[in-house]
């Protein structure tokens, strides 16, 4: 039997006898089996899960994910808490070019104490997760 290709070759051809390593009190796995059960079961539902929450309804069938969360300690990271929430990050007709960018060596000194990449990057993560919906406007922001 060849091992340096075992996940290549998940199928065996003949049968495989094993011996129990020594340190293992018995040999019918009912220990095992235990511990596996102990670490993978859940004890209550789970609302909040690698910093997403999870709203579940079950009368209404509806199955929610939030990272408010995450969304809160980004708006801190980047000192804007108290900013005003838009119902729309772009608004038809806004238009971005590099007009905008810095363009004297103070603008861009001044930049240099703005993380727009690391926001930027922030809000991607969040889009990708649970807001498909500002995709158009983390694609636009990302091109400058």
């Amino acid at each position: 039997m060849d091992v340096k290709t075992t996940f290549l070759n998940g199928e065996l051809e003949e049968e495989v006898y094993m011996k129990q390593p020594k340190g293992f009190p018995s040999s019918d796995g009912e220990k095992l089996k235990m511990l596996w059960i102990n670490a993978y079961t859940l004890r209550s539902e789970a609302s909040y899960v690698i910093g997403i929450k999870i709203h579940r309804d079950r009368f209404q069938g509806i199955l929610g994910l939030s990272q408010e969360t995450y969304i809160n300690k980004v708006l801190e990271r980047f000192r804007m808490k108290n900013c005003s929430p838009s119902v729309f990050p772009i608004v038809k007709g806004d238009r971005f070019n590099l007009d905008q960018c810095p363009k004297s060596d103070l603008e861009r000194e001044q930049m240099k104490n703005i993380p727009y990449a690391s926001a930027v990057g922030s809000l991607m993560y969040a889009q990708v997760y649970t807001r498909p919906d500002i995709a158009f406007a983390i694609g636009m922001l990302g091109r400058y």
